[in-house]
């Protein structure tokens, strides 16, 4: 479990300490507050330990990390999911030179993890802070577009040809084409976390021996490019689940989750958050949309779940952060803001229609 996070200088962030509920953490700012770069960068580097541990053995044991093997690991992992021109251009734009450095802690100071690199940095990084052991599920990240209509070749593009894929992407591929577990201990539990995601899409999703995916209904199969965007962001955790990616322990990065999705979805997709965490899955979503916030807040408070929250905001000197248990207590919140300004010019506008 990530319990804190250290940042300096990464993208729009000059500083930011981040502390990290057990279960569900919910980052909120508008476009351009760098909620994204905090995802990924939080994801990257856990997915490179996750990646790594789970490689060849070397006379049958687990190779141990290395400072020289986890420079360019690190490095590698960072450019593949953010995209940087080089590894350099994460560094927060100032005159001159200046050094950005990560830290993340978790419940497990064995895997406490600290880098650093410069503006004029390349491909590596400096660890800081050795993990001495792997971290020993990979995480998975949901972007704010559904990959599951692109599954059949996304991967094979992304291996073959030098095409500018988030690497994000093919991780998440790489986790659906897992097959479902098989039934045992788990099964009930599955099946509660299973079942609204399958009456809201109307029908169980099945991987087919060609790698494609189908919303299995009543009316028969339907191929998964012509479900609605909405449905297959829902099919996706739907089959995470089931293979077991997204069951006991683990990570969930979720971008945007309201993204393409009307408001009846997106109370599935809040009571879903709130499900996983008391599974043992540490989510951390990104959205800036007041409804999904406003239903976070009420069934939290129904289910007597902690949440935390925490707003990002432009300040003097790049976005700060201010972290709260309750979403009333946020001083910064875009959402509320346009909300409310909103109903006040339909006021003006009835006030002059009058």
């Amino acid at each position: 479990m990530l319990t804190k996070a250290k940042l300096r200088n990464l993208t729009v962030f000059k500083q930011a300490d981040l502390d990290f509920a057990p279960g569900l953490n919910v980052i909120v700012g508008e476009n351009g507050s760098g909620k994204s770069h905090l995802l990924k960068a939080l994801y990257a580097l856990i997915a490179a330990s996750a990646q790594e541990g789970a490689g060849p053995l070397i006379d049958d044991q687990p190779r141990a990390p290395t400072k020289t093997g986890l420079q360019k690991v690190f490095a590698d992992k960072l450019i593949g999911v953010m995209r940087p021109e080089s590894l350099g251009r994460l560094v927060r734009r100032k005159q001159g030179r200046e050094r950005c450095e990560i830290g993340l802690f978790f419940d497990s100071d064995s895997l406490k993890t600290g880098i650093r690199f410069s503006t004029n940095s390349k491909t590596d990084v400096e660890v800081e802070w050795l993990p001495t052991t792997w971290q020993d599920k990979a995480p998975v990240f949901i972007p704010t577009r559904e990959v599951l209509s692109q599954y059949h070749w996304l991967p094979q593009l992304y291996r073959t040809s030098r095409v500018d894929i988030e690497e994000n992407l093919i991780d998440l591929c790489d986790q659906l084409g897992k097959l479902p577990l098989k039934p045992g201990s788990r099964e009930k539990a599955i099946a509660a976390l299973v079942k609204p995601l399958e009456e809201a899409m109307g029908g169980k999703v099945l991987l087919d021996k060609n790698g494609r995916f189908y919303l299995l209904t009543k009316s028969g199969k339907m191929e998964m490019p012509l479900v609605a965007e909405g449905l297959r962001k829902l099919a996706i955790v739907t089959h995470l689940i089931l293979s077991g990616s997204l069951l006991d322990k683990g990570y969930l990065f979720w971008d945007e989750p309201e993204s393409n999705l009307n408001p009846k979805l997106i109370k599935v997709v809040a009571a879903l958050l709130l499900d996983l965490s008391q599974h043992g899955i540490q989510v951390i979503v990104a959205t800036h949309s007041f409804f999904l916030l406003k239903e976070l807040e009420m069934l939290s408070r129904q289910r007597q779940q902690a949440v935390r929250y925490m707003g990002l905001f432009e300040g003097e000197e790049g976005t700060r952060v201010q972290q709260v248990d309750h979403l009333d207590e946020l001083d910064h919140l875009t959402a509320l803001d346009e909300e409310l300004a909103q109903y006040d010019r339909e006021l003006d506008i009835n006030a002059q229609n009058h």
